[in-house]
């Protein structure tokens, strides 16, 4: 399978669905709290191409976007493929 990082920030819900669903994948997903660290924000930063808006989701060496562009590979049945290379 896949590495998965997610970049989070606190309280945010699609961060939350975004590792529930990787979670129901049976993703090992490794959780970027970022929001306030200056480093992993800037890393996120250079990673997405300069996108802000959490969460940041990777899988392997696909930037896959936000929680909205997860949930579409799933729902087109391109998430399994993608987690498990």
């Amino acid at each position: 399978m896949n590495p998965v990082v997610v970049y989070t920030k606190p309280l945010c819900p699609y961060c939350s669905r975004a590792l529930s669903l990787l979670e129901k994948k049976g993703a090992m997903v490794t959780d970027v709290s970022a929001a306030y660290d200056k480093d992993k924000r800037a890393e996120m930063l250079s990673k997405s191409n300069g996108k802000t808006t959490y969460p940041q989701i990777f899988i392997g060496d696909t930037h896959v976007g936000g929680y909205d562009d997860l949930s579409a590979l799933d729902r087109d049945g391109k998430l399994d493929p993608l987690l498990n290379g």
